[in-house]
């Protein structure tokens, strides 16, 4: 069945105790884009992205995800998602290799597509050499590039990215990003949370600003200039002006007292 968008989220709310994480929330994926989600710490980036992979289920409103109610999902589904959550959540006690070949059953790879595709993400994020390493013994960069692979390996047609790029060498980065965009350009989505203004800036072709659960604003770097009214401005003053936190002054001085 042919669907126009990659994901949906229509009026989802999410509450976990007396918290509520997510508010009424609609919001788009379009095919092959960069949607970048930006929010302070508890703002509900880490919730949206669990909701859209079905680890949880929303109080109200309807997920649809690669035109599948996520009520309605079967595993299937799941096979066409890759998820990097946020922390290098790996299983320590294999190698890397190990753990990449174990994703890779999972996504039911073929073996010689399997073997290939490890090959090549080893070579172009440096970890050549070291696969046969236990994990534990790994940087945390080092793990983080495991998770990123594991996830991009079985070519997943929408990708949920819960900080990605944390831990990474800048090289490392830089490759993952133009990874990113030539994914896009086959018309793979990516749904990226990011602490890192500049590089949502870079990247993203769309940008959600989340502030307690609700979404405060949503656009490209241009309509955010002008929903903030400030012309020629970089997201990290636009964010803090949309968000009522651009005042910073009392707090640094603060600090240095």
């Amino acid at each position: 069945m042919a669907y126009s968008f990659a994901a949906k989220l229509t009026g989802v709310s999410k509450r976990y105790s007396d918290v509520t994480a997510v508010e009424n929330l609609d919001l788009e994926v379009k095919k092959g884009e960069i949607l970048g989600l930006l929010g302070p710490n508890g703002s509900g980036k880490s919730t949206i992205l669990k909701m859209l992979l079905g680890l949880v289920k929303p109080d109200s409103g309807a997920v649809n995800v690669l035109g599948v109610n996520l009520m309605d999902a079967s595993l299937a589904l799941k096979k066409r998602i890759g998820y990097v959550p946020e922390g290098s959540y790996v299983y320590e006690f294999l190698t890397g290799l190990e753990f990449l070949d174990f994703a890779g059953d999972v996504f039911q790879i073929s073996l010689e597509e399997k073997k290939k595709r490890i090959e090549e993400f080893l070579k172009a994020l440096d970890l050549e050499g070291r696969e046969s390493d236990m994990i534990s013994s790994y940087s945390e960069g080092m793990k983080q590039k495991i998770l990123i692979i594991s996830a991009m390996m079985h070519k997943p047609e929408l990708l949920l990215l819960d900080e990605p790029l944390n831990s990474l060498d800048p090289k490392s980065a830089r490759i993952v990003k133009n990874l990113l965009r030539k994914l896009a350009s086959q018309n793979v989505a990516t749904v990226m949370s990011t602490h890192v203004l500049e590089i949502a800036e870079a990247i993203c072709d769309r940008i959600a600003i989340m502030y307690e659960g609700r979404l405060l604003a949503l656009g490209t770097m241009e309509e955010l200039r002008q929903r903030a009214k400030m012309p020629n401005s970089g997201l990290e003053d636009i964010f803090l002006e949309l968000t009522g936190t651009g005042d910073v002054k009392p707090i640094v001085e603060e600090l240095l007292r």
